[in-house]
């Protein structure tokens, strides 16, 4: 049997689990293996091990997998950005997702010279291919999200 990128996620969230109970074992701190996936929940901005199972599962159908805590870069209302992904809710029956951005910057959102509105997070709902399905009056999505390269 291969394994499914699905199987590859979960696989990798749980050693993470397991480097996690052996740290802190090695500190004194005796934990149980799921407490440490509890934790490594946490850690990734979900309520508990089920949440963070089951939305990777859902990010496995998603050509632009993406995550709380994400490195990211991209365009917002045509400005450049970099920043992380602050908040994400998958519909597992829909190939859109609501993302919550906090810039590294504030960002500029009006382009007029006189007059400035900056914004450091913000929020929207992108396709499978990391653009808002909104679009600003010249026909550009409003959010376009990257993953940073590693």
């Amino acid at each position: 049997m291969t394994k499914t990128d699905t199987n590859d996620r979960i696989e990798e969230l749980k050693a993470e689990a397991r480097r996690l109970r052996a740290t802190l074992a090695e500190a004194g701190t005796k934990i149980s293996h799921s407490d440490a996936l509890e934790r490594i929940a946490r850690q990734h901005g979900a309520r508990d091990w089920n949440t963070l199972r089951a939305q990777a599962v859902t990010r496995t159908h998603n050509r632009r997998p993406l995550a709380v805590g994400d490195r990211v870069t991209g365009r917002y209302l045509g400005q450049p950005f970099t920043g992380y992904v602050y908040g994400m809710t998958h519909a597992e029956q829909s190939p859109y997702s609501r993302i919550t951005l906090q810039f590294d910057e504030p960002v500029d959102v009006v382009t007029f010279d006189s007059f400035s509105a900056f914004r450091s997070r913000v929020s929207g709902v992108i396709d499978d291919r990391g653009q808002s399905l909104y679009r600003t009056s010249n026909g550009e999505p409003q959010i376009v999200v990257e993953h940073v390269a590693l």
